[in-house]
């Protein structure tokens, strides 16, 4: 198997693609709102992925979180709000905000599981600070380690409950950057000691199967590569401090924020300790180069795959869909009735 998550052209599968996903074998597939037009549309992908391994267990992802960040996109599908909504609500209520939280991932989870999703990339546990770049901006659940802990755990709960994967990231943290690591590379010079506070939520939630890392150099552990591209961040902070030996993807290798071509920056974040390398911009010759490069998957991978695979789960019983998005109407109504 590649150890790689690889993208998808359009809103079907291309004959070459069919052919070459076929014999590389990847780990799983994210998807973009590239490819989700309908539900019936997204619904004949994700079967058709499926169709190709022959198995239901297997990574069909998607960074679906509300607000800014949504590739399944209204009217087709549900309205979601950023992470902020359930900061400000807990600033009043912190457990109507972690209920709120947990029903709006419930509800997101049940749309995601109908349209043969698995994996959703949420929820990102970075701690919010004044310089915060824009890119997480509201999408962060707080400026505390503590809440953003809570929160982050019931939307990892909410997902649990609909039978969908959900993610720590980034690791070890994206609150301190002030720039977006899309377009350049951050440098955080935070001491160890203040590096703490970032690297709590995900210390608290270390015993989730599936996490990813930042595209960050912290000069304090690795003053020369990024995060996704540091065997000592890896090996001391990810796998040390916060104790996490659960599947550790690379956030999105196309970014710009690493150099050196697709296939070298795979090759090096493989090196460096990342399980999985999650490369989004389905160009062909960029995932053929990283299936002939990567190898196959290490047999700790493997280990680590197969405990994602066990969380993917029937959902459980429960409220419908509209239940829950009511109840977390409701909840949320608190914080804009306080507000007005």
């Amino acid at each position: 198997m590649t150890p790689a998550i690889f993208g998808i052209s359009g809103l079907e599968l291309s004959a070459d693609e069919r052919a070459f996903f076929k014999e590389a074998d990847p780990a799983g597939y994210i998807l973009f709102a590239r490819n989700c037009e309908n539900k019936e549309q997204l619904r004949k992908l994700t079967d058709d992925l499926r169709a190709i391994h022959g198995r239901d267990h297997l990574i069909v992802s998607i960074d679906q979180e509300g607000g800014r960040v949504v590739r399944m996109k209204p009217p087709e599908w549900q309205r979601y709000p950023a992470g902020e909504a359930f900061a400000k609500l807990w600033d009043i209520a912190p457990a109507s905000a972690i209920e709120a939280a947990r029903v709006n991932a419930e509800a997101m989870g049940r749309e995601l599981g109908e349209m043969g999703i698995t994996v959703d990339y949420h929820a990102p546990f970075d701690v919010r600070r004044a310089e915060t770049d824009d890119v997480i901006g509201d999408r962060a659940l707080g400026s505390d380690p503590m809440q953003v802990a809570a929160l982050g755990r019931a939307v990892l709960d909410g997902m649990g409950r609909a039978g969908i994967v959900g993610c720590l990231k980034h690791m070890p943290g994206h609150g301190r950057a002030t720039c977006d690591s899309h377009k350049a590379l951050p440098h955080v010079i935070a001491s160890e000691e203040e590096l703490e506070i970032d690297i709590e939520p995900f210390r608290t939630l270390s015993a989730h199967p599936l996490g990813m890392s930042a595209h960050i150099v912290f000069e304090a552990w690795d003053p020369q590569n990024p995060a996704t591209l540091s065997e000592t961040v890896i090996r001391e902070v990810i796998r040390g401090r916060i104790g996490f030996d659960g599947l550790l993807l690379s956030d999105d290798i196309d970014m710009q924020a690493l150099d050196g071509t697709i296939p070298e920056r795979s090759v090096r974040a493989l090196e460096a300790g990342c399980d999985i390398v999650l490369n989004c911009w389905a160009k062909m010759e960029d995932q053929i180069a990283i299936a002939e490069r990567g190898g196959t998957m290490r047999a700790k991978t493997t280990e680590r795959l197969a405990r994602v695979h066990a969380a993917m789960r029937q959902p459980q019983d429960g409220p419908d869909t509209a239940e829950l998005l009511a109840k977390r109407d409701a909840l949320l109504a608190i914080a804009e009735e306080r507000a007005a």
